[in-house]
């Protein structure tokens, strides 16, 4: 058996990683150049931390085979997250109407600030497997273009202690590379002799504000919120989102792409929220208490390093999370895919064991194959909004969005339609879904229901709208 795996970044990525590899070597090394608050607090080294986050129901079954024994939606709930019913737990406006609410739940999916997520999933690993966090930065790789063997790392002399930082080489026979947008996983492949990465970048200007505010008295069982933006009417896509996280509160987050961003100060908060193309928000926010201020974050761009069609691989190394690909936050992929990626891991591992050839070159490959799907969920939609940078559409991008559309519409009064869709944005299905005879002849049908003129309210959600209609005035 191995010795020792060392993984990059102690984020979900990464603790993740770590825990589909702690039962195949003696020791799994978990490195991060920030120390790690004790409880669930925002740590700096996560621009997106302070906004919206939604654990899709295909992400938290990765997480549950990744940690067996230990059911984290239990976790989760018992710390105060929320679960979310897409069927009839949630308001949603696309740019095709508003969505109709079903009887049948449909997935559900997990709502809570990231850094209740990353502390729980990060406590339930260092729990249940042998792992072991330290404060160190990651330099550089060690070995050559056919094998890693360890990484050289700066850390950072204890509190109190006389001795200086230094760099040292912390040799181990795997690594993961699970270090987050800021990933320099590209350069350090050059310097050991790999060449030749294909990258893409498709940047909206996406720009995220986010505020928390206390949930309104009698508001507990309110849905979720959101107005999605429209990525087809060519002017800037502007979005708000309420969702309830932990401790009697709610996360409002804006968001809006290049010549539509959000402002930070509170003022022109509320002022862009209601501007948005309902009320139902600014009703919400507008009596109630803010706890916050308004946090911002440019750091939304979809960014891809095509790793798996590197000429040569060294065995040793695997990249996952954002090192890997990082989507715009707004579609709510990112932390799905990083679980899926690491049980990709996980799954090889059991397979072929720890050192087997070719170990890392199959693994990439694999979780090549996680991210294919939400890459092109995000960039098909990010190339239509004016002013993206680094992309345009394209023919098969017209030909494949004139199909999503119609497929869309009827989802606003289609159950078929909606369960589709429903599939593929929880990850629990590949895009294959939505070619199915169900949804195709779900699309060819269109809405079976009315178009809603405003949200599907029911008696009791329009009376405490009209009760904060009434403490706002």
């Amino acid at each position: 058996m191995p010795r020792r795996a060392v993984v990059i970044g102690a984020g979900l990525a990464g603790m993740l990683a770590a825990a589909a590899l702690s039962g195949h070597v003696d020791e799994v090394v978990v490195l991060d150049r920030d120390e790690l608050p004790d409880g669930p607090d925002h740590r700096r080294g996560l621009p997106q931390g302070r906004h919206a986050h939604l654990l899709m129901s295909g992400g938290l079954a990765a997480m549950e085979d990744l940690v067996p024994g230990v059911s984290m939606r239990e976790r989760l709930l018992a710390a105060g997250a929320h679960e979310i019913p897409l069927g009839s737990g949630m308001l949603a406006l696309t740019s095709e109407g508003w969505m109709h609410r079903w009887r049948h739940d449909g997935p559900r999916m997990i709502t809570c600030s990231r850094a209740l997520l990353d502390w729980v999933v990060r406590t339930e690993v260092l729990t249940h497997s042998k792992t072991e966090i330290r404060t160190a930065q990651a330099l550089s790789l060690t070995g050559t273009a056919h094998r890693v063997t360890g990484v050289r790392i700066s850390s950072k002399a204890p509190a109190g202690d006389s001795a200086t930082s230094g760099e040292t080489v912390l040799d181990a026979d795997l690594v993961v590379d699970a270090g987050g947008r800021g990933s320099r996983i590209v350069h350090w492949l050059e310097a050991l002799g790999v060449t030749g990465i294909p990258e893409r970048t498709v940047d909206s200007g996406l720009v995220n504000a986010t505020r928390i505010y206390r949930r309104p008295e009698g508001a507990e069982h309110f849905p979720l919120t959101v107005l999605h933006a429209d990525p087809y009417a060519s002017r800037p896509g502007r979005s708000g989102m309420v969702l309830p996280i932990e401790g009697d509160r709610w996360m409002v987050s804006l968001a809006g792409t290049r010549g539509g961003e959000p402002p930070a100060d509170p003022d022109g908060f509320l002022e862009y929220i209601r501007r948005l193309p309902d009320p139902i928000l600014g009703r919400l926010v507008s009596g109630a208490e803010p706890l916050t201020d308004v946090h911002t974050s440019h750091s939304t761009h979809n960014a891809r390093r095509y790793l798996e069609k590197a000429r040569t691989w060294p065995e040793g190394l695997v990249v996952l999370g954002d090192a890997l690909a990082t989507f715009n936050p707004a579609y709510g992929q990112g932390m799905s895919v990083a679980a899926q990626g690491a049980r990709a891991l996980s799954r090889e591992l059991d397979r072929s064991g720890p050192a087997a050839p070719g170990l890392s070159r199959r693994v990439q490959r694999r979780v090549a194959t996680v991210v294919e799907g939400p890459w092109a969920t995000a960039v098909g939609q990010d190339v239509w909004y004016p002013e993206t940078r680094g992309g345009a559409p394209k023919a098969a991008d017209r030909l494949v969005t004139r199909y999503s559309r119609r497929l869309l519409k009827a989802a606003t009064g289609s159950y078929q339609a909606a369960a589709a869709l429903w599939d593929v944005s929880s990850l629990e299905t590949g895009p294959s879904r939505l070619l199915r005879p169900s949804a195709l002849l779900a699309a060819l049908n269109g809405p079976l229901l009315p178009p809603l003129s405003g949200p599907p309210l029911t008696p009791a959600e329009q009376k405490l709208l009209d009760e904060l209609d009434q403490t706002a005035s």
